[in-house]
């Protein structure tokens, strides 16, 4: 395989950190190999205002994880925050909750781990730092089946909870370009993000403009045709077969066909776009490095710039329970009103 360079906004904290999720998969804490003594993530009264790279919200639980292992809990719409028991210190990317009680997340040195109790304790469920490809996102449809992905094309599967995982190829019924077949790539390329619309359709946004569908659940996946070369980190899809798709240099795509077209948005922003939510009044929000917000109040049509005065990355927005926002970044979490989506500069 030729190694292909990581885009520059990788290299350094969200310019370093955001994107040690995406950094070189050496990157990541040893930890003794499963079945010896593990390394427990470190408890840190300052863990709160680490490196966080992702966040899930299920009925009152809000889960962050990030640098060094770190997890961090809130039952109370993020104004306190406290660290599960997690048996690493592997830089954790990305998490998902079932229900307030079953999760897991996943991260560099290909760890998985899990909890039963609402993520006060975790157990270590796969390990392979052999593998140097780092997972990058985790995501299931019930308690059982799911799927961990992330760099060069790494993708499993388990339909048991997470006891034991099975190797699948995304692309294996592509056709390869001439390029492709030479160098021994394509099929490869990391997997960033995952979502699912209200239909049951998924998506993944991944490296080097490609974008996957699903229409049975993950079982199989079709390549969209892509509006951009570049790489894409996230997706948002909206009402029926609506999407939104976003990644470096402030990209901003809308599809009302399920991915077959695209129309490029107007970001206002070269900003690399990292995650999008909607409000419960249906403003939808976008985030990015440099303290990016994107706002949109027409059902993702159009956007307005909301840049935060701090500049520093934010990784993950959340709502909060009072409509305003848990923003999650490289500054750890923050809760935020709402008003800061309020006043900023239009595009």
């Amino acid at each position: 395989m030729v190694a292909r360079a990581f885009p520059p906004a990788l290299a350094a904290p969200l310019a370093v950190g955001l994107l040690l999720l995406l950094a070189l998969p050496g990157v990541g804490v040893a930890q003794e190999a499963a079945g010896d003594e593990l390394d427990f993530a470190l408890e840190k009264p300052l863990a709160s205002r680490s490196l966080m790279l992702d966040a899930a919200a299920v009925g009152d639980l809000m889960v962050a994880v990030g640098e060094r292992g770190h997890i961090l809990l809130s039952r109370d719409g993020g104004r306190s925050w406290k660290q599960g028991s997690v048996p690493t210190r592997a830089m954790l990317t990305a998490v998902y909750f079932h229900d307030e009680q079953l999760g897991w997340a996943v991260g560099h040195d290909a760890v998985i781990v899990r909890t039963r109790d609402g993520g006060e304790n975790w157990e270590l469920v796969h390990y392979a730092p052999d593998e140097e490809r780092p997972f990058l996102e985790v995501r299931f449809s019930d308690e059982l089946n799911g799927f961990a992905l992330g760099a060069y094309g790494f993708f499993l599967r388990t339909s048991d909870g997470g006891d034991s995982w099975t190797e699948f190829d995304i692309g294996a019924d592509e056709e390869l370009t001439e390029e492709e077949e030479l160098y021994g790539y394509g099929a490869d390329y990391h997997l960033n993000h995952v979502a699912e619309s209200s239909s049951g359709k998924l998506y993944i946004a991944a490296e080097a403009g490609t974008v996957y569908r699903s229409d049975d659940g993950g079982e199989s996946w079709v390549t969209l045709p892509s509006p951009y070369e570049g790489s894409f980190f996230g997706s948002l899809p909206l009402d029926g077969d609506s999407v939104l798709l976003f990644g470096l240099r402030g990209h901003l795509y809308r599809s009302d066909d399920a991915g077959e077209s695209w129309q490029e948005l107007d970001s206002g922003t070269e900003a690399l776009l990292t995650d999008g939510t909607r409000l419960a009044d249906g403003t939808i929000v976008i985030s990015g490095l440099a303290g990016t917000l994107l706002v949109s109040t027409d059902g993702g049509q159009s956007f307005d710039l909301r840049p935060q005065a701090d500049r520093q990355g934010l990784s993950t927005v959340l709502v909060a329970d009072d409509g305003g926002l848990v923003l999650v970044g490289e500054f750890g979490v923050h809760r935020k009103p709402v008003e800061i989506l309020g006043a900023g500069t239009t595009p």
